[in-house]
């Protein structure tokens, strides 16, 4: 993937990371840490929670991955090689 489309992708992601971190009231970093830590285990019986945390962690792991990638590429390049002078849409 390209910069500018790792960018986009990030950005789509950060859209649906928000709507769980209003609905739960924490930042997806910080959700993630907990569960992976296994401190929301008891959340476990509850199918609503079960399913949202799922996904979420899903959606930050990718999200994850992408930064990973951006991170990669800005740093093999100069930046103003990177820089788009033309919208992506």
């Amino acid at each position: 993937m390209e910069v500018h489309e790792l960018v986009i992708e990030m950005k789509l992601l950060e859209r649906r990371l928000t709507l769980y971190e209003e609905k739960y009231g924490v930042l997806s970093e910080d959700f993630y840490k907990a569960l992976m830590s296994g401190d929301l285990a008891r959340y476990d019986d509850y199918d609503e929670t079960r399913t949202d945390f799922s996904r979420w962690k899903g959606i930050y792991e990718t999200w994850l991955r992408r930064k990973q990638a951006y991170t990669a590429q800005i740093k093999q390049r100069e930046l103003v090689d990177s820089l788009r002078f033309q919208p992506a849409y």
